[in-house]
Order: C-alpha cells, then structure tokens, then sequence
C-alpha cells in the first residue's frame, strides 16, 4: 500500500510524516519527530509507557493509527516541558522522588497532566483512578500519587496567587 502524508500539531507547531497505513503515533514520534519520551512498552496498550494526548485526552500512542491524528493536536512530555526549567508536574515527580528507572514516568506524567487538566484539585481517589492502566514496576505508586497531588497545589497556587 502506498504511503500517505500525515499533517497534525505536535507542541504548538504543525508537522507531518509520510508513513504506511496503520503506522502508530507511536513509530512515527519516536523515529521520524524524535521524540523519544514516548516510550515502547509492551506495545499492546497494557503497560501505558506510550501514553500521549491528543486534543487534551490520554490516548494509547502504541495503538494508534497515525492517520488517526491527521488534523489533532498532539502533547507528549517533550512538548509539555517549558523551554526553561521544569513543567509543575516534572518538578513534582522530581521532589518527590516519584521515579526509579523512569521508563513509566512520560505516561504518568502525561495521565496527571489530562487529570489536571479536567479536574485541577482532584483528591487520592480521583488520581489512582486516572492512573488505572499504567504500570510502575518500581515505585509502589505511593510517590507518584503524591507529586500529583503537590503539582495539583502548586498549580492551583498559581492560577490563585496563593497557595492552597
């Protein structure tokens, strides 16, 4: 089959790849954009390690037709991260030693930025329950439940003026 040219927006600024039908959003960040934040887990959708949002909602990039994308606006890690310092979210997971080998740390980090993004002061429930799908095999989830909820005060803070 003969390949197409994919257009959509990735951070703010508009890309395409030429890839072969059913190419996932996944294949074409990582080897053709460089961004390598998205990472390849079990590829099958059960790990959450490719996690991406697309228009605001986590999406399994691993699964994803790129084609599904044409269009869409894409966030992963890289984009998230400000071109100074950290994103309230990484420096949460930073302080809060919320990472070991880091390799679930992008998919995490990007289900916390859509929950934040629905709900800015969401309590321990709401947060494992956005996380339900991604596997951390070193932490025992308990540090990264906490940099969420101190990301969801600090940005709340923000948008305030005041902390919580």
């Amino acid at each position: 089959m003969a390949s197409t040219i994919v257009a959509f927006e990735l951070g703010g600024r508009e890309v395409e790849v030429m890839v072969k039908p059913m190419t996932t959003l996944q294949s074409a960040l990582r080897d053709q954009l460089g961004f390598t934040a998205t990472k390849e887990g079990c590829r099958q959708g059960g790990c959450g390690s490719c996690t991406v949002l697309v228009n605001d909602e986590p999406m399994l990039s691993c699964l994803l037709p790129v084609e599904d994308v044409a269009g869409q606006r894409v966030t992963t890690l890289e984009s998230l991260t400000p071109t100074q310092g950290l994103h309230p979210l990484q420096q949460a997971f930073l302080d809060a030693n919320a990472f070991q080998c880091g390799y679930c740390t992008p998919g995490m980090t990007m289900l916390a930025q859509a929950l934040l993004d629905h709900n800015p002061a969401p309590d321990r429930g709401d947060i494992t329950q956005a996380l339900t799908g991604n596997i951390c095999r070193c932490t025992g989830y308990g540090p990264i439940v906490r940099a969420i909820e101190v990301a969801a005060q600090a940005m709340h803070a923000g948008e305030e003026g005041q902390p919580r």
